[in-house]
């Protein structure tokens, strides 16, 4: 008896099997795995995104603190350099007021003189050297004040009294006792003066 494939047992089709748990599972895995694959570089890009942007936010404070300290170095550097040239300009200002004294010996003694000395050869040599010493100090900066006839200047200008006078106006100063010196704009010593009344 020829069986007739429409009536063929069943055998054929319970050879097709169903699929097991585990082909189940791995089939929903492999669906899933895409999608998740999917979302790992979205959360990976804004995990990156995040980094990058925590790293320039340190980059831009570390640049800020380095301008900052290169900006305190130049001001301590400007600031030294200010300490040292004040501390310089005091060292020759204090020099320079301790020769004071004697250039005023020397002018004292140049006009106790008589005309018959001048003509002394040791008393030339005496003028020369004043000369000399007149002319290093002004190369120094150092020059002298000789305010006569000129408004009174207290900043300048030391008053030790006044005198009436018919050559300078009221309040001019009228005559220098001793002469004043500046170093620079820095008065180093005012000049002794009369001031006309």
């Amino acid at each position: 008896m020829a069986r007739s494939p429409d009536c063929a047992p069943a055998r054929h089709s319970s050879m097709e099997r169903s699929p097991s748990m585990s082909e189940t599972t791995d089939q929903n895995a492999a669906q899933t795995q895409p999608a998740a694959e999917a979302q790992a570089p979205a959360e990976s890009a804004e995990a990156l995104q995040a980094q990058l942007e925590e790293a320039l936010r340190k980059a831009d404070e570390y640049l800020s603190g380095w301008k900052r300290a290169l900006a305190e170095f130049d001001n301590y550097r400007k600031r030294a350099e200010r300490e040292r040239e004040e501390i310089s300009q005091n060292a020759t200002v204090e020099t320079l007021r301790r020769l004071l004294p004697v250039i005023d010996d020397f002018e004292r003694a140049l006009g106790a003189m008589s005309a018959e000395q001048a003509e002394d050869e040791v008393l030339k040599g005496f003028v020369l050297i004043h000369r000399k010493l007149l002319s290093l100090l002004e190369s120094a900066n150092l020059m002298q004040i000789d305010p006569t006839g000129q408004p009174f200047d207290p900043t300048r200008h030391e008053a030790i009294g006044q005198e009436p006078s018919d050559q300078v106006a009221s309040g001019h100063v009228c005559a220098v006792l001793q002469k004043g010196y500046v170093y620079g704009d820095r008065v180093i010593r005012p000049a002794l003066v009369r001031v006309a009344e």
